[in-house]
């Protein structure tokens, strides 16, 4: 159980750290509003905030974040900006989720 509420908040955590970029990336890129920086303040926040949740070393949380990141990066891919995952793109998340497993959930000497 501790692996999926693990998972669950990277990923959630990943969704705020996405969003706290791609707003501001709205509004340099595409024209948006410039108040799009207050909710992508809140977000980079909110992320900030999630990674402390964590009850083990944070230097091996950011390690195992980031796979869990590059997996909602690449699903952020295919959902928002419309562009079908490759197989290298597959290929890359499955090893970097692989990668955050093993640091996440390897036996650790207490």
């Amino acid at each position: 159980m501790l692996e999926i509420k693990t998972l669950g908040l990277f990923f959630v955590t990943a969704i705020a750290e996405i969003l706290g970029c791609y707003l501001p990336y709205l509004w340099l890129k595409e024209d948006k509003s410039a108040w799009l920086l207050v909710p992508a303040s809140l977000c980079l926040a909110l992320f900030a905030w999630l990674l402390t949740l964590h009850p083990t070393a944070a230097g091996r949380v950011y390690a195992a974040y980031g796979g869990v990141y590059i997996f909602t990066a690449i699903l952020w891919l295919w959902v928002v900006d419309g562009i079908r995952p490759s197989l290298w793109d597959i290929l890359g998340v499955s090893i970097a989720m692989l990668g955050m497993a093993i640091i996440m959930f390897a036996p650790r000497a207490s």
